[in-house]
């Protein structure tokens, strides 16, 4: 690199470089940006997925896919019937029927009492779990 350096009357001390080898240092200095900045999108990928419950499995989405609710989607994918969750839970078969199918909302403690019976984590049926 052939840099020269120039001191100004106020005694600063400027180096002055060809063109071409300025921007070569340009070009360096945007690939260690880039890398810093993947870099930094690849912990950010890391953070939000580590902050993500876990992912349902493959016959639930399906399930979904085809119209059904997540919880009963869940119930049929653990081949249990509703009279068998009333049973467990003491949640009658009817309201059970009605928050899956959307006519009720279930209280965090039924959910989460559904989600301990189904053996799934609570966070796929109680928001902010």
């Amino acid at each position: 690199m052939s840099v020269q350096f120039i001191k100004t009357p106020g005694g600063e001390e400027i180096a002055v470089l060809p063109r071409a080898e300025y921007e070569e240092l340009l070009a360096k200095a945007a690939a260690v940006d880039d890398e810093a900045e993947d870099a930094a999108d690849i912990a950010m990928y890391d953070a939000r997925k580590a902050e993500l419950s876990p992912v349902l499995p493959q016959e639930v989405s399906a399930r979904m896919l085809r119209g059904e609710s997540l919880l009963k989607a869940v119930r049929n994918w653990r081949d249990k019937t509703q009279a068998y969750i009333e049973f467990k839970t003491g949640i009658g078969q009817g309201y059970l029927s009605d928050l899956e199918t959307g006519r009720r909302k279930g209280t965090p403690e039924t959910l989460t009492k559904l989600a301990e019976v189904y053996g799934v984590p609570k966070e796929w049926f109680v928001d902010g779990a």
